[in-house]
């Protein structure tokens, strides 16, 4: 692909994210992390997509990620996840946006804070989108489950919705309760975690360079 000028791209995806923080996950006020470091991952399901002239309809895109103070300070060590059953060419767009190259948000946020990139792993997805409950699995690399947070009074299950006009992932998401957050990049001790019951998210997202 020619480097010399970026390629248009633009996909509209569902996408489910989590992370290590505490509910609501305090970096999305830009406050501290609640460990004092971040873990998460997130993954997006691409329901109409396309980078230059190659479509992008129906495949996944997914990242892990590690910075070891808040997002912002960077020095993190990130791998995105890529559609097993893209195309070459359809491999290669979704390298370009996940790594940022191509511009755009959320990902040129995530090359500027990434010192160390993971070799892009190809695997397959399995994504069950059902709201507040939904799930994926992404080979054996990530497993994401999310359910309502409940109230600790009555057990009910909580509604909250965030409203975040200048997020850079997502404008506006159901808050949730990250069930599983596991990453498992062979060879990196960082990308490797699992925090059960923390902040998770649900979003219907669009992006453009």
């Amino acid at each position: 692909m020619n480097k010399s000028k970026k390629v248009k791209w633009f996909f509209e995806a569902d996408y489910l994210q989590a992370c290590n923080c505490d509910y609501g996950c305090p970096c999305e006020f830009e406050a501290p992390p609640t460990q004092g470091f971040c873990q998460g991952i997130g993954a997006w399901k691409i329901k109409r997509g396309r980078y230059g002239n190659v479509k992008l309809d129906g495949l996944s895109l997914a990242f892990a990620g590690h910075t070891p103070g808040p997002m912002h300070k960077g020095n993190g060590t990130f791998v995105i996840l890529i559609d097993k059953k893209a195309n070459a060419e359809q491999r290669e767009a979704l390298r370009e946006i996940g790594q940022g190259s191509a511009g755009g948000m959320p990902f040129v946020i995530f090359a500027m804070i990434t010192s160390k990139w993971i070799e892009p792993q190809f695997v397959s997805f399995q994504f069950n989108l059902n709201g507040r409950k939904s799930s994926v699995k992404a080979g054996n690399a990530l497993e994401l489950s999310l359910e309502p947070i409940s109230n600790p009074v009555t057990g009910a299950a909580e509604q909250i919705r965030v409203n975040h006009g200048s997020g850079f992932i997502f404008k506006e998401a159901e808050a949730v309760s990250a069930k599983t957050c596991k990453a498992s990049v062979n060879g990196e001790k960082v990308l490797n975690f699992s925090w059960p019951a923390k902040a998770g998210f649900v979003s219907r997202v669009k992006y453009s360079n």
